[in-house]
């Protein structure tokens, strides 16, 4: 069976602060940019992988949610504590400081794990949890 990943959703309040961040910060390409009955889907991903992509979609974006879910999303998300995506990196540090002097807050400094990766982590924009990992050497 031939099983990939092909895309993860992220939820963000403000997609021109997300864009100006994932793009221009981080160096992710636009791929796709939707908006659809008052909402607003953008698609990145980075040149290096082609076949995966990143959603940025409004935290009540759900058809399916209730009013009641929406809110929470929305809340959840103004709190900063929903789950956000790892990255990976060949230099973990040149990244954190490209992304630091961005002004994106800084969660960890580059940090050697105790697994052997070396990581650090941001909040994106909208409060979204980002971690950076650079593998070791092999």
């Amino acid at each position: 069976m031939d099983l990939k990943l092909s895309q993860c959703f992220i939820a963000v309040d403000d997609h021109d602060k997300a864009l100006a961040f994932y793009r221009d910060v981080l160096g992710l390409e636009v791929r796709n940019d939707v908006g659809f009955e008052g909402m607003r889907w953008v698609t990145l991903g980075s040149p290096l992988q082609p076949d995966v992509e990143i959603v940025l979609e409004p935290p009540d974006a759900s058809p399916d949610a209730s009013p009641a879910d929406k809110q929470a999303m929305v809340e959840l998300l103004a709190k900063g504590i929903l789950r956000g995506v790892i990255f990976s990196t060949t230099d973990c540090d040149a990244l954190y400081e490209r992304v630091r002097a961005s002004g994106a807050e800084v969660l960890q400094e580059p940090t050697d794990q105790p697994w052997g990766a070396r990581d650090c982590a941001f909040r994106d924009p909208a409060g979204n949890l980002l971690r950076f990992k650079e593998r070791p050497a092999a």
